[in-house]
């Protein structure tokens, strides 16, 4: 399951994003502060919010809310928009930002058009991202595998009664478990890393990489062979797949005198760089 919890900026504003149902979600009240440049941003969505009921706008009843990293680094309910109701919600709001950020908006949109339509151009900006953070291209290559053999992981999940958030990140567990002996979040804390917000992927070193693509692309091979369907058969074809991946590890690790499981995150390096400098 893609974790798709995400900035974008608009003119040095932050605005929080969400990928739910195949869509990007924009985060309203981010949105509201970009555009009235207001103080108290969320005070002026719920008066503005209050006016559009009153006067029937199905915009606000289109708007959901959900989950979002809040400033306080907690996940908070959030009310969010799909592109089609913020361009709706922007006429509301009196803003000489207006018309930049509705151009601003459409291109956020159509560049995941042009990713649907071309996923290399989806590849081309990930790694472009990576970097601009100063990443390795070596290790940008293996990042960018991953995430193609993650994606054929959920894919495989999805088209075998696997519907839940939680259940994925069960599933997603089990092979770390299995793997690496730590489940997602005890790897985190292990890197020490936060939980919500910071990708572990995006902290491993490269054989860390290399054993969780194991994991999962034998996971994935499991799931097929023995046509595994539902939560449990899932699980148990996750926990094999881990376990292929355990045994190429302790091999390795016999060989070299030493763990491949690193507390190095990336954080930390940059910071040693820093200081070298």
């Amino acid at each position: 399951m893609k974790e798709k919890n995400k900035l974008v900026v608009f003119q040095n504003k932050k605005i929080r994003r969400i990928w739910h149902n195949d869509e990007w979600y924009f985060s309203i009240v981010d949105i509201v502060a970009v555009l009235t440049e207001s103080v108290d941003p969320t005070a002026y969505w719920r008066k503005l919010k209050q006016r559009l009921k009153e006067e029937g706008n199905e915009t606000v009843t289109n708007c959901h809310a959900l989950k979002m990293l809040a400033f306080d680094n907690k996940m908070r309910l959030t009310d969010v928009g799909r592109t089609k109701e913020i361009f709706r919600l922007i006429q509301s709001i009196p803003s000489k930002r207006a018309e930049p950020f509705k151009q601003w908006l459409a291109q956020v949109g159509y560049e995941r058009i042009e990713e649907i339509e071309n996923p290399e151009l989806g590849q081309d900006r990930i790694k472009e991202y990576y970097e601009l953070k100063g990443y390795p291209k070596e290790w940008i290559d293996k990042r960018l595998r991953g995430i193609a053999i993650r994606q054929e992981l959920t894919d495989e999940w999805k088209n075998r009664e696997i519907k839940t958030e939680k259940e994925f990140s069960i599933l997603t567990n089990e092979i770390s478990k299995a793997t690496f002996g730590k489940t997602v979040g005890e790897y985190k804390e292990f890197k020490k890393l936060q939980k919500q917000n910071q990708n572990l992927r995006d902290h491993m070193n490269d054989l860390e990489l290399i054993f969780t693509m194991l994991g999962e692309a034998s996971t994935t091979a499991i799931t097929k062979e023995k046509d595994s369907k539902g939560f449990d058969k899932c699980k148990n074809s996750a926990n094999k797949g881990g376990n292929i991946a355990k045994r190429a590890r302790e091999d390795l690790e016999i060989n070299l005198g030493k763990s491949v499981i690193s507390k190095d995150n990336f954080l930390s390096k940059q910071k040693d760089k820093k200081k070298l400098k």
